[in-house]
C-alpha cells in the first residue's frame, strides 16, 4: 500500500479548501478516494467545522450496544483475511478486508457488517486491481479485535477472549460464514465410477477452508463440531492447511447457513 507524504496531503487539503470535489482531488493526485475523504474529515475537525461530532463509543470501553451476529461475521472475516494498520498519515487505525470484485455480494455484506458493528465510524472502499479494500477507521479496533499483533497471524498465537467465545457460541453460523467468505470456498468436485459396466462421471459439492494458522483452523473446526458439521483435513503437497466438508448432510447444512460466495 502506498503511504502518501505530508506534501501530497497538504496539496490535497489546499484543493479541498478551495472547493474541489473529493473525486477530482483523488484523480489529480493519484490518491485513493477513501484517503481523500478521511483527510478532509480530519482537517474539518481540526478547524472546528464538525462541532456536532463526538468520539464514537466502544462496546468494550463505554458499554455501547454491540450487534453480536454482525460482529461474529466480521470476526470471521478478520481472522481469515483481515488486517489492522496504523500508518503515520492516519491518526486512526483501520481494519481492512480485501474483497474480490468477482463477489460483489460478499463486498456488500462486509461493508454492512462494518457499519453495523461501528455505526458511528467512517467506512469506505478503496479500489485496487481486481479487488476492493473495505475499510473501517476506529480508535477501538484493538479493543474489539485483541488478536491483533506484530507479525503474521500464523506466526503467533490466536486465542479468543472469553467474551468473544461467548459471541461465537451464540452465533456460530455467522462466524463460520465469515471464515468461509474470507478464506474458504464452495466448489464442485467430480470423480468417476463404474455403473453397470460403464464408467460415469459423478459430481458433488464441497466446502474448503484454507488457512496457515493452526489456531484459526482449530477455531473453525471447533465451531463446525458445535453445529454438527463433519469435516476432514485435506493435505496438499504435504501441508495440512485445508479443512474439507464433503459429507452430503454436512454440505446441506453449510448450504442452508452459508452458501456459495456471490
Amino acid at each position: 500500500m502506498n503511504v502518501h507524504g505530508t506534501e501530497v496531503r497538504q496539496k490535497a487539503l489546499t484543493l479541498l479548501r478551495g472547493g474541489a470535489k473529493n473525486a477530482e482531488v483523488a484523480r489529480r493526485l493519484n490518491v485513493p478516494l477513501g484517503t481523500i475523504g478521511y483527510w478532509k474529515h480530519v482537517d474539518r475537525a481540526k478547524r472546528g467545522e464538525c462541532s456536532g461530532r463526538h468520539d464514537p463509543q466502544c462496546p468494550r470501553c463505554d458499554g455501547r450496544h454491540l450487534d453480536e451476529p454482525a460482529y461474529a461475521y466480521l470476526l470471521g472475516l478478520y481472522l481469515g483475511d483481515g488486517h489492522i494498520s496504523h500508518y503515520s498519515e492516519h491518526r486512526v487505525p483501520d481494519l481492512m478486508i480485501t474483497c474480490s470484485e468477482a463477489w460483489p455480494g460478499l463486498m456488500d455484506r462486509c461493508e454492512e457488517a462494518m457499519r453495523t458493528v461501528f455505526p458511528e465510524n467512517s467506512v469506505c472502499r478503496v479500489r485496487k486491481t481486481g479487488c476492493r479494500n473495505v475499510k473501517v477507521y476506529s480508535k477501538h479496533l484493538r479493543c474489539l479485535f485483541p488478536q491483533h499483533g506484530p507479525g503474521k497471524k500464523h506466526e503467533r498465537r490466536i486465542v479468543l477472549e472469553p467474551w468473544q467465545q461467548e459471541i461465537v457460541d451464540a452465533h456460530p453460523w455467522e462466524f463460520i460464514r465469515g471464515l468461509i467468505h474470507s478464506d474458504g470456498c464452495r466448489i464442485t468436485n467430480w470423480t468417476t465410477r463404474m455403473v453397470a459396466g460403464e464408467r460415469k462421471r459423478y459430481e458433488y459439492p464441497r466446502y474448503f477452508f484454507s488457512n496457515k494458522s493452526a489456531d484459526i483452523r482449530q477455531l473453525f473446526t471447533d465451531t463446525l463440531d458445535k453445529v454438527g458439521v463433519e469435516w476432514a483435513v485435506y493435505a496438499r503437497n504435504g501441508d495440512a492447511f485445508n479443512i474439507s466438508v464433503a459429507r452430503k448432510a454436512s454440505v446441506a447444512l453449510m448450504d442452508l447457513h452459508v452458501g456459495p460466495k456471490h
